[in-house]
């Protein structure tokens, strides 16, 4: 059997002459048994960009990178940093109010653990209050009755009949 390359170069490159046995040895190696799961790589894992990741390390392991401090930022231009950051990844500005949507200030932090049970717990128990509260019913199309205090019945003026 002669298996024959449509590349030009490289070590799979040209005509090879095998025995028929050897051919399908060959080809079997490529076919998982039954039940067997192939391992691809794709991505991150596959043979090109690991190829690439290696070579840009030898790059930077010729020569030491440039290391820039980075500036020291005001408290201000911190908690604004901090703000667009969360801004950036929840999609919600954290320094504005759900309500009104004004500005928001921070006035303290909470960094006592007990202090933040209390809170977690609170908040638990009322979003489980919440969960039992059965939904209301849809509103009535009957015409509206009075919702003032109910009357007691009028004692008879008439004098009760015997029969």
């Amino acid at each position: 059997m002669t298996y024959r390359s449509d590349k030009s170069d490289g070590p799979t490159a040209g005509t090879e002459t095998v025995d028929p046995l050897e051919f399908l040895a060959r080809v079997l190696v490529h076919i998982p048994d039954k039940g067997h799961v192939t391992t691809r790589y794709y991505g991150w894992y596959a043979n090109r960009p690991r190829g690439m990741r290696e070579k840009a390390a030898l790059a930077a392991a010729a020569g030491p990178p440039a290391i820039v401090p980075a500036p020291r930022l005001a408290p201000t231009e911190a908690s604004r940093r901090w703000a667009a950051l969360l801004q950036q990844i929840f999609e919600v500005d954290p320094l504005a109010c759900p309500a009104c949507h004004g500005v928001m200030r921070i006035v303290a932090f909470i960094t006592q653990a007990s202090v933040i049970d209390q809170i977690l717990t609170h908040l638990r128990t009322r979003a489980a209050h919440a969960a039992h509260t059965g939904a209301r019913s849809p509103p009535s199309t009957r015409a509206p009755t009075s919702r003032g205090p109910s009357r007691a019945p009028r004692p008879s003026t008439e004098a009760p009949t015997t029969p």
